[in-house]
């Protein structure tokens, strides 16, 4: 089961994961909050009460940071757990999501224009 809560601080999206994201179900519903806050400059994922995540999962964290660049909205992974960092790391998707340090994640929420970008 995954359970997700959105909120906003300064045109930055953060949603909290807790749970597993193992089943489509858990996919599809993490795709649909992200998707509600396209209007954000910036989409923080912030996943570290999130226990477990399987190759749909997986597979969904790499299509959102796609979408997300597509749209011109940052999506950051932030604080994975060692147990998700290593799967993403063993499935080689690694690299094809950002993951946002405590100061990058504050850096978001204190900047104003809409042209900040933050190396990964």
């Amino acid at each position: 089961m995954l359970d997700l809560s959105i909120e906003n601080v300064a045109n930055v999206a953060v949603i909290r994961c807790s749970g597993r994201i193992v089943r489509s179900s858990a996919a599809y519903q993490l795709r649909n909050a992200v998707a509600s806050e396209l209007d954000s400059r910036a989409i923080v994922l912030d996943i570290s009460e999130v226990e477990e995540v399987e190759g749909g999962g997986l597979g969904m964290l790499v299509f959102l940071q796609r979408w997300a660049r597509d749209h011109g909205t940052q999506f950051k992974l932030f604080n994975p757990s060692r147990q998700v960092r290593e799967k993403l790391e063993r499935a080689g998707s690694i690299s094809e999501v950002e993951i946002a340090s405590v100061p990058e994640v504050m850096a978001l929420a204190n900047r104003d224009d809409h042209q900040y970008s933050i190396a990964a």
